[in-house]
C-alpha cells in the first residue's frame, strides 16, 4: 500500500529567544542543523517544508545544503501556532496558566491551521511511497505525535521535543499511523542534545 514517511524536526536552537520572538539560530543551533543535514544526506525526500519563522527557515537552509535537488517550501501550516483550544479545566495549574497566555485570535487561528497541517501531512498518499521532511516547532510535533497515537487532545501539552530531534511517523491506508522514531538525537554529541529542554528535565 502507498505510504508516507513524515520526518518531523523541531528547529535548531534559537539565538537569544528572550530578546525577540523571531531571532535566528545560535552558533550551537547552526552546528545542530549541520549535523542533522549529515544524518539526512541522501534521503530521497519528495520535498522539505518549513515554517516561516527565522529559526525554522535557517534550520531548513542548513539541512537542505545536504539535499541538493529536493524542493523546499515555506509553509504556514508548519509554523508555530496553538494546535488546540484546550479546556484548562482539570489540567495541572501550570498548564492552565500556560494556556491562559494565548489570545482569542490565537485560539481561533491556531487550531484551524493545525487541522490543515494534519490534512496535508498526516495522511497516506494517493499513490506511491513518499518521504517528506517538515522543519517546524515543538507544538506541531507534539500534536502530530498525539494524533498518531490517538491520545487525548490535551496531551499535546507537556511533551518537549529537542532542537533538531528527529521524529518519524509512517502513514498508510492499511494500518494506523506508526511512530517509527521519537526525539532521536543520535546525530548530535551530548553537549548539543538537550538545548530544547528546561534545565529540570535534562537527563
Amino acid at each position: 500500500m502507498p505510504s508516507r514517511l513524515l520526518y518531523l524536526v523541531r528547529h535548531a536552537e534559537q539565538d537569544r529567544p528572550e530578546e525577540g520572538a523571531d531571532t535566528g539560530l545560535s552558533e550551537r543551533g547552526r552546528r545542530q542543523a549541520t549535523l542533522l543535514a549529515e544524518r539526512l544526506r541522501g534521503t530521497p525526500f519528495a520535498a522539505v517544508h518549513h515554517g516561516p519563522a527565522r529559526r525554522a527557515a535557517e534550520t531548513a537552509k542548513l539541512v537542505c545544503a545536504a539535499l541538493p535537488g529536493v524542493p523546499v517550501h515555506e509553509d504556514d501550516r508548519a509554523g508555530d501556532h496553538l494546535p488546540h483550544d484546550t479546556d484548562p479545566a482539570g489540567l495541572p495549574e501550570r498548564y492552565a496558566a500556560f494556556l491562559a497566555g494565548f489570545t482569542e485570535r490565537e485560539r481561533l487561528d491556531g487550531p484551524r491551521v493545525t487541522a490543515e497541517a494534519v490534512a496535508r501531512f498526516a495522511t497516506a498518499p494517493a499513490e506511491g511511497d513518499v518521504r517528506e521532511l517538515v522543519i517546524t516547532h515543538n507544538f506541531l510535533v507534539a500534536w502530530l505525535v498525539r494524533h498518531a497515537l490517538e491520545a487525548p487532545e490535551r496531551r499535546w501539552i507537556g511533551p518537549v521535543h529537542l532542537n533538531c530531534g528527529l521524529t518519524v511517523i509512517r502513514y498508510s491506508s492499511d494500518v494506523p499511523p506508526t511512530l517509527i522514531a521519537l526525539n532521536d538525537v543520535a546525530h548530535l554529541p551530548p553537549d548539543l542534545r538537550a538545548t530544547g529542554l528546561p534545565p529540570a528535565y535534562r537527563i
